[in-house]
């Protein structure tokens, strides 16, 4: 992966307090321990009407991110929320390990899918948990997205109007924070970051939170992603009440500074309580 210098902390979870910004640039089972920690009550309830903006990224859209996507959408006290995968195609599994079924991002809608499947095979698609799953999907959003097609700032409007849920609050096409579901898509969106040249000067703090690629694991992880957008998003609450708002946006002010420096120290809390979900992190910017 390239190395960007103001990335010093890259790829640990405890990493130094983060570096200032650059310059303006020129359905499944579930077993009875997973349904004991699904049961368990989300803390931090939100008593503040400001809201971090979130992305949660894994490699086809359609399993990990969308089961975030699903819980931060949809809480009691719901975050605005966009999603991503990071692969060259939408794969999902096929009657055999060499026959998956393969869609493009960005033009091919959760609907499409789930008829196709239906159509297929629907005893297969069925007792393997993908037409649930697409049923989930195309009720949060209208399809899979690749996150390299992603134009930081471009307006998502249209995405309000076709009700995708969650979008509420990021029609300016921009994010506080991006949470991936696996090493390799975490590399992918850092990368892409760097390479699309922090246009906006906006930083963004990307973190990894390891899930394996299953129903039950997805279950367990979106709770616990929920979990860290909340004990996140209190904290920004608590800078902004004690600090001002001034500069919060692109970075600046004591608000946004003690609130970046108090990240790490709020994942490596949060990590002792998911320590099966080995988590990364780093600052990157939009």
């Amino acid at each position: 992966m390239a190395y960007d210098p103001r990335l010093s902390s890259a790829g640990t979870a405890t990493p130094d307090p983060p570096p200032p910004p650059p310059p303006p640039p020129p359905e499944s089972t579930v077993s009875e321990a997973t349904q004991e920690v699904l049961e368990k009550e989300t803390p931090l309830e939100q008593s503040d009407s400001y809201k971090l903006r979130f992305c949660t990224v894994c490699a086809s859209n359609q399993n990990r991110s969308m089961e975030a996507h699903l819980r931060l959408s949809t809480a009691p006290s719901p975050f605005p929320v966009i999603s991503f995968g990071t692969g060259s195609l939408v794969r999902l599994p096929g009657p055999s390990i060499n026959q998956p079924n393969v869609y493009n991002f960005n033009t091919t809608s959760y609907s499409q899918m789930y008829d196709e499947l239906l159509s297929k095979d629907e005893k297969l698609y069925r007792n393997n948990g993908l037409l649930n799953m697409l049923e989930r999907n195309r009720n949060l959003k209208w399809g899979p997205e690749r996150f390299q097609d992603w134009v930081p700032g471009m307006p998502r409007v249209d995405h309000v109007s076709k009700g995708d849920k969650g979008a509420l609050g990021t029609e300016g096409g921009v994010v506080d924070v991006i949470i991936t579901c696996e090493e390799r898509c975490w590399d992918a969106v850092v990368d892409d970051l760097m390479n699309k040249g922090s246009s906006l000067n906006r930083p963004v703090h990307v973190f990894n939170v390891d899930i394996k690629d299953n129903h039950e694991e997805a279950l367990v992880g979106g709770k616990a992603i929920l979990e860290l957008a909340n004990r996140l998003n209190e904290a920004a609450i608590q800078e902004r009440k004690a600090n001002g708002t001034e500069g919060w946006e692109n970075g600046t002010g004591e608000a946004r500074k003690s609130f970046d420096e108090k990240v790490p120290e709020i994942l490596a809390s949060w990590q002792e309580k998911w320590p099966t979900l080995p988590a990364l992190w780093t600052l990157a910017w939009l």
